[in-house]
């Protein structure tokens, strides 16, 4: 995660971001409060010093070059969207699970947590 802190109008912006995501996807926040915000302020600060929300749970030897190189990262990520899987688990279950369900079945994901339902499966996914 990035050290410094983010600034007040990007972390408001990328909860915005996320709570509509949550809506449009039919997912929830983890139930323990601080994973939901140390994956906020990365992607705020990500936001600050980067100008996208590039996903703050992965390491880059170049944060620049991986923007430059695609959008694979940057929040909503392609696992989110063709998936709806979301390794950060700021989209999960109720249960704080990431949904594992339209994985492959040789994902680390799924081998990680099993198969784990949509619980709304008439949203998200919009990469199908």
């Amino acid at each position: 995660m990035p050290s410094s802190s983010p600034t007040e109008a990007s972390l408001k912006r990328i909860q915005r971001y996320v709570k509509k995501y949550w809506e449009k996807t039919g997912t929830s926040p983890h139930p323990q409060a601080e994973v939901t915000e140390a994956v906020v302020n990365g992607l705020a600060s990500h936001m600050d010093e980067l100008g996208r929300p590039l996903c703050p749970c992965n390491f880059y030897a170049d944060k620049q070059a991986e923007l430059a190189a695609s959008r694979r990262w940057v929040c909503a990520c392609d696992e989110m969207k063709q998936f709806k899987y979301c390794h950060c688990l700021l989209f999960v279950t109720p249960e704080g699970l990431p949904i594992t369900e339209y994985l492959p079945e040789d994902h680390e994901g799924r081998q990680i947590y099993g198969v784990v339902k949509d619980p709304t499966p008439d949203k998200g996914r919009e990469a199908k």
